[in-house]
C-alpha cells in the first residue's frame, strides 16, 4: 500500500536524492580499495562484498530491539530473508564485475533492473507489459549488446568485459528480486529499519565465509582499505539502498526507479574524477540507449507495480 499521502512529496524526493549519491560512491570505493590493497580477485570482491554489508549489519544492531515481531503479518519474515539471500547474489557479482569491466558498463547493466522486473512480473505475477513497455525493453537490450561489442577493446579499463559485463547483468537480476521482496516484507508490516536489518544481517551471514573458499583471507591490508570498506558500509549501502527501500513504500516505484538511473552517470562521472576513466564511445553511446529504454520502460509500466 503506498503512502505518498502520508509523507511530504519534498522529503521523500531530497531522500531518493542523497539515495543517487550515496549509491554513487559505491563503484569508487571499490575501486579505491582494490588499488589500495594491490589485490584484484574474486576472493577480496567477496572481502569487500562481505564486510560491507557485516559493517551496515552492525550499525543497524539497535534496530532489532525496535521490531514488533507480533505485528508482522504472516510471510514477512520469509520475504525480508530471502530478500538479503538476493542481496547477497548482487553484491558478490557486481563488485566482482568491476574487476573486468569499465565503470560506465558495470553501473549501466546493474541498473536495469527495471527491465527485468517488467519481464519477471510478465511470466511470473501474468502482468501484461504495455506496448511502451515493450519498447523499452527491446531499446535497453539493443544497448546492451552495443555495451558487449564496445567492450572488447579497451583491456585498459575492461581487462575482461565478456566476464564483468555477465557478472553485472546477473547482479541486475538479482537486485530486481531483492526489490520485489522487500516490498512484500515491508508489505506485511516491517518497518524500514527492521527490514533492512534482517535482509543486510542474513546477506552478511551468507558472504562471510566465502572468501576462505578461495584462499582470501579479511586480515593484512593496509588501514586505509578498511575506511574504505566502512565507508562501503556508510554511503551506498545505510545512505544509498536504504533510502531507495524506504522510498519505494511511500511514493511511485516508478519514480524511485527513474532516480536510480541517475546512478551510472554520478558513477561515471567520479571515475572520471578519481582514475581519469573514459570509457569507448560505443560504450558510452549504449549506456545512453540503454538508460533511455530503461525509462521508457519504467514509464510504461503501472505506477502501483513494482
Amino acid at each position: 500500500m503506498q503512502q505518498s499521502n502520508s509523507t511530504s512529496s519534498w522529503l521523500v524526493g531530497f531522500v531518493v536524492f542523497l539515495g543517487v549519491i550515496g549509491v554513487s560512491t559505491g563503484a569508487i570505493l571499490v575501486r579505491l580499495a582494490t588499488a589500495t590493497a594491490e589485490v584484484n580477485s574474486v576472493g577480496f570482491s567477496l572481502v569487500m562484498s562481505a564486510s560491507r554489508l557485516t559493517f551496515a549489519a552492525l550499525l543497524l544492531v539497535p534496530t532489532w530491539q525496535k521490531i514488533t515481531w507480533r505485528s508482522l503479518q504472516p510471510g514477512a519474515l520469509f520475504y525480508a530473508a530471502i530478500a538479503g539471500v538476493c542481496l547477497a547474489l548482487h553484491f558478490a557479482t557486481w563488485i566482482t564485475s568491476l574487476s573486468y569491466t569499465s565503470i560506465a558498463a558495470s553501473t549501466t547493466l546493474v541498473t536495469t533492473s527495471p527491465v527485468w522486473v517488467a519481464i519477471l512480473s510478465a511470466i511470473w505475477l501474468k502482468e501484461k507489459p504495455s506496448k511502451l513497455t515493450i519498447l523499452g525493453i527491446i531499446i535497453a537490450l539493443t544497448g546492451g549488446i552495443m555495451i558487449a561489442l564496445g567492450d572488447g577493446n579497451t583491456t585498459d579499463v575492461s581487462p575482461n568485459p565478456t566476464l564483468g559485463n555477465s557478472l553485472a547483468l546477473i547482479g541486475a537480476w538479482a537486485i530486481s528480486f531483492y526489490l520485489i521482496f522487500g516490498r512484500e516484507a515491508q508489505q506485511r508490516g516491517f518497518k524500514i529499519g527492521g527490514y533492512v536489518a534482517v535482509a543486510y544481517t542474513v546477506a552478511a551471514v551468507i558472504l562471510l565465509p566465502l572468501p576462505f573458499l578461495f584462499g582470501t583471507n579479511y586480515s593484512g591490508y593496509p588501514n586505509l582499505v578498511y575506511v574504505y570498506l566502512i565507508l562501503m558500509a556508510i554511503l551506498p549501502q545505510l545512505v544509498g539502498h536504504t533510502s531507495f527501500s524506504w522510498a519505494v513504500n511511500r511514493t511511485s516505484p516508478t519514480l524511485v526507479m527513474l532516480a536510480i538511473l541517475f546512478e551510472p552517470v554520478g558513477a561515471s562521472c567520479m571515475g572520471y574524477v578519481f582514475f581519469g576513466e573514459i570509457p569507448s564511445v560505443v560504450v558510452l553511446g549504449g549506456a545512453i540507449v540503454i538508460l533511455t529504454g530503461v525509462a521508457i520502460a519504467v514509464l510504461g509500466t503501472k505506477s502501483n507495480s513494482i
